[in-house]
């Protein structure tokens, strides 16, 4: 595996609808834009800060393990 590739799967979509919430209603509740979660739901992110995590997991009531996982290899 490439060093940039990861197997960090991102659960957004599932956790949006089992809340009943947009992209955009999540973004303007944490404070980020909608592009930027954008790319974390659609597994482009390299990276994400400890405070933008606990402020998705804190909207939507999710522990970053049910937000996250790791794809076996």
């Amino acid at each position: 595996m490439p060093a940039d590739e990861h197997r960090v799967v991102c659960h957004l979509d599932r956790l949006l609808d089992e809340r009943g919430l947009t992209l955009v209603e999540l973004a303007e509740r944490v404070g980020v834009t909608p592009v930027n979660l954008s790319v974390l739901k659609n597994g482009h992110a390299r990276a994400i800060r400890f405070s933008t995590l606990t402020a998705i997991c804190d909207a939507l009531g999710c522990t970053p393990g049910q937000l996250l996982s790791i794809e076996p290899r």
